[in-house]
């Protein structure tokens, strides 16, 4: 069956998001913003004025500190149990990736405009990609995918960023550009698939 297939990509990526963490662990503090940006950490002005475009890329596996690391990793392994087996391997690390630089792109925008500048890590842009493409998914599928609903998916996504919004320290920019990419990238890479399955069956 294939929604019992091992989410092998979710389990690597929480591998590789792990093993970051424990090596910066052993060099310094990674609750520290300048420690952090040493390593790879989002900060605009280093990304615009010293080209240091890797940034937008490397903030995705970095994560200030234990709890933020394991709320993020607990709610990937959740959401790609889900997710992974249904899209595919390849979809599935598309999906996370561009979800995850969306989000950047995203809070740099944001940042811009206000001329407030902090340093960002963090998987969490694209997590909510992935539910953004479970949502994605239901449409496609009338309102189920992989034993949720649309609406069940909806609440969990509302509850998500209102628990982002009430919090401090939280990049809610980053969380609805990764979750608006992963509706659309996932969109874009399923329609056919989905509409194709419709028309076999007659309906």
């Amino acid at each position: 069956m294939e929604g019992r297939r091992a989410p092998v990509c979710t389990i690597a990526l929480v591998v590789i998001n792990v093993v970051v963490f424990v090596v910066l662990s052993f060099g310094g503090r990674t609750e520290d913003a300048l420690y952090m940006v040493d390593h790879g950490a989002m900060y605009v002005p280093y990304f615009l004025i010293d080209q240091e475009y890797y940034r937008i890329f490397t903030c995705m596996f970095l994560h200030f500190g234990f709890e933020h690391l394991m709320n993020n990793m607990v709610t990937l392994l959740i959401v790609g149990r889900y997710l992974e087996p249904v899209v595919g391997k390849v979809r599935f690390v598309i999906i996370y990736l561009v979800s995850g630089l969306g989000g950047s792109v995203l809070s740099l925008i944001g940042e811009l405009r206000t001329g407030d500048y902090a340093v960002s890590a963090g998987a969490s842009g694209a997590i909510f990609g992935l539910t953004g493409a479970l949502l994605s998914l239901a449409i496609l599928n009338r309102g189920r995918i992989a034993g949720l609903t649309k609406q069940g998916i909806i609440l969990m996504t509302v509850l998500s960023l209102y628990n982002g919004f009430v919090s401090e320290g939280v990049d809610n920019l980053a969380h609805i550009g990764g979750l608006v990419c992963g509706f659309l990238v996932t969109f874009s890479l399923c329609f056919y698939r989905y509409t194709k399955r419709r028309t076999d069956f007659g309906f």
